[in-house]
């Protein structure tokens, strides 16, 4: 950008790049200088060479970029791949739930104690209306689900592992490392509620470990520190 002094006395600019934005897309993101969600644009460009604000020569292709509609921030496409607080809050609900079945599932519902514990850790997680009739039927209707639900191989079985992974596996990246634990310490305490853990709801909280990007030492800390059993 080459200045000069205009008569005035303000600076002139006789020549430089300028881009010429066009949106392609829009939708809602969480932007990271806003600190929250907000409408973006999706962006892309061309460059051209100007002289006193005529466009001469291209300079080639910008972007694609994101937009923030509110402070007008460029950034990356990657930015996306961040969930909006709306959709993060439904991902660690719907994560919370679905490890507290698959441990009722591995360890039954007979005992109340262990309901409750885990009426207790779905309404924390947001299901304010959970019961523990709800529960005890979305277990059994699950059990019954051969479809999805098998008993080979291992005792929580192959569908009910990849229901786990498939809900905690996008949550994993974006959760600090004490918010992975604590996903694995709601599901111990459901566990241990009516005593020692059984082999299938060891089986359970190692594969919900594993979903969440903790390695197994750090797992097993996890449900020592549970039960109550010193590490």
């Amino acid at each position: 950008m080459l200045p000069a002094q205009g008569s005035s006395g303000r600076k002139v600019r006789i020549c430089g790049i300028r881009t010429s934005w066009n949106t392609i897309g829009d939708g809602e993101f969480f932007c990271p200088d806003c600190g929250g969600d907000r409408n973006y644009r999706r962006r892309t460009g061309r460059r051209r060479f100007t002289v006193l604000g005529v466009p001469l020569l291209a300079r080639g292709l910008a972007g694609p970029v994101v937009e923030c509609a509110a402070c007008h921030s460029h950034f990356g496409t990657d930015v996306l791949d961040h969930p909006t607080t709306l959709r993060f809050s439904a991902m660690l609900r719907d994560a919370v739930h679905t490890v507290a079945l698959a441990v009722l599932a591995a360890g039954g519902v007979s005992s109340r104690t262990v309901r409750e514990t885990a009426v207790h850790a779905v309404r924390a997680a947001g299901f304010e209306d959970c019961t523990e009739d709800r529960l005890t039927d979305l277990v059994e209707a699950l059990a019954a689900d051969t479809g999805r639900f098998i008993t080979d191989p291992g005792p929580c079985g192959a569908a009910l592992a990849i229901e786990l992974h498939e809900a905690l596996e996008p949550l994993a990246p974006h959760l600090a490392p004490a918010g992975r634990e604590s996903i694995v310490l709601q599901g111990a305490r459901i566990a241990v509620a009516d005593g020692p853990y059984s082999a299938a709801e060891r089986e359970v909280l190692s594969i919900v470990g594993g979903a969440l990007l903790l390695c197994s030492d750090d797992t097993e800390r996890l449900l020592l520190a549970a039960s109550g059993t010193p590490s």
